[in-house]
């Protein structure tokens, strides 16, 4: 906001703004165009951009479909604002799931209000749960996840996820977790109170 003020610089927010949400929401599109009848949607929930943009395109074509955002246990900004009914402030923790900490913005003025309309729920898993889905899907899926990208998974293999009805999506994103930090969680030495994050 400094540069803005002082050199005349246009601020873009990156999830609070509408362009950026209605472009997350083109990830909303791709699942519906591959699969028509998908019934139940899981996406990362942090300040909410990318959860009100995929749930606005899902909600869009297919309005009986769910969609959840999961977010970790601790320092659920988007949830505890939910809760309040308007954006408050969290105390942030350290997770796993980094990319998913912070607030919302006090002054939010479309993710919030978005996911207040178009979200069926909040699912929050811990930390341990999200070592368990960043290790599922480098041993079962190949695939090297940050836990934000992982806690979709987390949420499923946790159990937390109400049944479906039909096709279930869970949308990975992130790769960028720290090699040493990956390794030991793979390592299966992730402990709270062991690893520091």
């Amino acid at each position: 906001m400094r540069l803005v003020d002082e050199e005349g610089l246009t601020m873009i927010h990156p999830s609070d703004d509408l362009a950026i949400i209605a472009g997350q929401g083109t990830i909303g599109l791709e699942i519906v165009e591959a699969l028509p009848d998908v019934a139940t949607v899981l996406i990362a929930l942090g300040s909410g951009g990318l959860s009100s943009g995929v749930a606005a395109a899902i909600k869009g074509l297919r309005p009986q479909a769910r969609v959840f955002g999961v977010s970790m246990d601790r320092g659920a900004a988007m949830k505890a604002s939910l809760e309040a009914g308007h954006p408050v402030e969290v105390e942030e923790f350290t997770s796993l799931a980094d990319a998913l900490c912070g607030g919302i913005g006090i002054p939010n003025k479309h993710a919030f209000s978005a996911c207040q309309e178009l979200l069926d729920d909040i699912i929050l898993v811990t930390e341990e749960e999200i070592a368990t889905g960043i290790r599922h899907a480098y041993e079962r899926e190949g695939e090297v996840l940050e836990g934000a990208g992982a806690v979709g998974m987390a949420a499923l293999l946790s159990g937390k996820v109400p049944p479906s009805s039909g096709p279930l999506v869970s949308i990975i994103s992130g790769g960028n977790i720290d090699e040493s930090l990956h390794g030991r969680v793979i390592g299966g030495e992730f402990n709270d109170k062991r690893v520091s994050v």
